[in-house]
C-alpha cells in the first residue's frame, strides 16, 4: 500500500480528476488551509509561520496556480527559547533567586516577551541583566566555570541539532534596553582597556539563529 508522499499524490490525483484548472487551483488552496488548521489545532505546529504560495512570500492560498506549491515555514522560537531559559534557570546561582529571574531575550534590537514575533529566519540573544553575570559564568558565584551559559549552549545545541545554531558570546549591550544595562565598572580590573573604571561590562550571552 502506498504511503507518505505517494499516497498524498495518489489521493490528490483522484480528488482532482475531471476538474478544470481553476477548480484544481481552488481545491489545492482549500486542502492546504484545511491541513494547516488541522496541524495547529492538534498542537503539531505553532501558530507562527511564513507562507509561500508559488514562491511568493505572504501570498494568500487562493492565489495558488498549478503546478506551483504552497509552503508553510513554521517558527519554533517559543519552544527553543523557553527550553534555553529553563536550562539557564536550573543552572543559575540560587542564593536569592534574583539572578534566575533576570534573564532577558533580545531580538530585533529590543527586549521581547512574545517569542512568536521573531521571524522564522531571525535571531535571538539571551543574557542576564544582573551586573554579576560575568562572575557567574566565570565560576565565582558557586556555579562551575562556563557551566551556566556555555553549558546551556552545548546542551541545547545537542537537543536542537540541525534546527537551530547556538553560540556563546560576551556582548556589549546598548543602553535603553533594560534599566540595569549597561553596568559601568566602579573600579579598574587589570590593565585591559575594557576593564577600566567607568567602562561598560560585556554580558555572557547565548545567540540563537535558525538554520
Amino acid at each position: 500500500m502506498a504511503t507518505g508522499f505517494e499516497a498524498f499524490e495518489r489521493d490528490l490525483r483522484v480528488a482532482t480528476q475531471g476538474l478544470s484548472p481553476e477548480e484544481i487551483n481552488k481545491a489545492v488552496a482549500a486542502f492546504a488551509k484545511q491541513e494547516l488548521h488541522s496541524v495547529i489545532a492538534e498542537g503539531k505546529a505553532p501558530e507562527t509561520f511564513d507562507r509561500y504560495v508559488n514562491a511568493v512570500h505572504g501570498a494568500p492560498e487562493e492565489s495558488y496556480r498549478a503546478p506551483g506549491s504552497i509552503l508553510y515555514v513554521f517558527s519554533n522560537w517559543s519552544l527553543v527559547i523557553n527550553a534555553v531559559l529553563e536550562e539557564l534557570q536550573k543552572r543559575s546561582p540560587r542564593k536569592s533567586g534574583r539572578f534566575a529571574s533576570s534573564f532577558i531575550v533580545i531580538s530585533g534590537g529590543r527586549v521581547i516577551t512574545n517569542y512568536r514575533d521573531i521571524p522564522a529566519d531571525g535571531e535571538a540573544i539571551i543574557t542576564n541583566a544582573q551586573p554579576y553575570a560575568r562572575k557567574a559564568e566565570a565560576g565565582k558565584l558557586g556555579v562551575p566555570r562556563r557551566r551556566l551559559f556555555d553549558g546551556t549552549k552545548s546542551a541545547l545545541a545537542r537537543r536542537f541539532t540541525g534546527v537551530f545554531r547556538f553560540e556563546t558570546q560576551f556582548l556589549s549591550i546598548k543602553s535603553g534596553l533594560h534599566p540595569l544595562i549597561p553596568y559601568l565598572l566602579k573600579h579598574s580590573q587589570g590593565n585591559r582597556k575594557d576593564r577600566q573604571a567607568g567602562m561598560p561590562i560585556t554580558y555572557p550571552s547565548i545567540v540563537i539563529g535558525a538554520l
